[in-house]
């Protein structure tokens, strides 16, 4: 494998990625939720900027708007548009703004230029629509993304886009492009990847409930992750994560045994509860987040009062109040 070098990378991704990895050594990173109206139709302004507040003042280290638990696929441009300007306008000063952009090249070029516009502070590229692709076209689709905008980029790896250590060595010498979101969990193959990258490009887990898989992404190195847990439940994402950097196991087995793990279980019954379960979790905690939208479907009724007790053991465990 080659040797990592230093890329020559713009002030301003210099910049966001210095302050993403002092921050990501502090406090999770955060996926809020976009919040509709009762009937689904149109983003519910108001909300969102108290659910978007409230993350932040559960001890964000960044937010992720308009992500997978933001419901990035069901949303319109405009819709998008709408999203990023709230978020920056709401939260901006505190934390950084990342996008979600995606689909194939020339949408998620769309929604780079609607994000920069709107004042997001960086991109997160999700992984393209439908179709498996060689090495040499993943590159070729997240430099052409790169070459696009000025927006500092993180990669999203998962599902189809499963980028080898070379491309992503090889990606990692674009001028904008700053960090791997790692979904896949292959750990040997992520492992040489963190080797193939200078150190100064950034490395989160992002697996679904990450912090089930905490351990397995430390021992590779990789200790910043994401939470969609913290769209809901803030008190405990913070105590597993605080927990995780002073290496008390205790607490942290705990939360996996009472809060989640039950909540794994839960979320793996039904396909969508990844993000069905987080919105539900979060209007049962009085967040007028409205529902979830097609394709994915709300939770029924005994897996709401099955997500109610699981949210009121972790809460408990900690000495945190419902």
């Amino acid at each position: 494998m080659t040797q990592p070098s230093y890329p020559v990378r713009t002030d301003r991704s210099r910049a966001l990625a210095e302050r993403m990895s002092a921050g990501m050594q502090e406090r999770v990173l955060s996926f809020p939720l976009t919040a509709f109206t009762a009937d689904g139709a149109r983003i519910a302004e108001e909300p969102f900027r108290a659910h978007l507040s409230s993350r932040v003042a559960g001890d964000a280290a960044a937010v992720f708007i308009a992500c997978g638990t933001g419901e990035f696929g069901a949303l319109s441009e405009d819709e998008f548009r709408t999203a990023i300007g709230v978020a920056v306008d709401e939260v901006s000063d505190a934390v950084p703004v990342v996008a979600g952009v995606g689909y194939g090249w020339a949408q998620a070029q769309r929604f780079a230029a609607i994000a920069e516009e709107a004042g997001a502070d960086a991109a997160l590229v999700m992984p393209h629509y439908l179709v498996s692709a060689p090495q040499a076209g993943l590159a070729a689709h997240v430099r052409r993304i790169s070459a696009s905008t000025d927006l500092p980029l993180i990669i999203y790896q998962r599902g189809q886009a499963d980028y080898a250590p070379e491309t992503v060595r090889e990606l990692s010498h674009l001028p904008n492009v700053v960090g791997l979101k790692d979904g896949r969990s292959n750990y040997p193959a992520l492992q040489m990847t963190t080797l193939a990258v200078d150190d100064e490009f950034l490395f989160f887990n992002g697996a679904l409930t990450a912090e089930l898989q905490y351990r397995p992404y430390a021992s590779i190195g990789i200790t910043a992750y994401s939470s969609a847990v913290h769209a809901f439940v803030p008190e405990v994402a913070n105590a597993f994560f605080r927990a995780a950097r002073a290496g008390d196991d205790d607490t942290m087995d705990a939360l996996l045994r009472t809060f989640y793990g039950p909540l794994v279980e839960l979320r793996d019954e039904v396909r969508g509860y990844a993000v069905a379960l987080v919105k539900a979790g979060a209007r049962l905690r009085g967040q007028n987040v409205g529902p979830v939208r097609a394709p994915l479907s709300d939770p029924h009724d005994a897996h709401i009062r099955r997500l109610d007790e699981i949210t009121r053991a972790g809460l408990a465990l900690i000495g945190e109040e419902f």
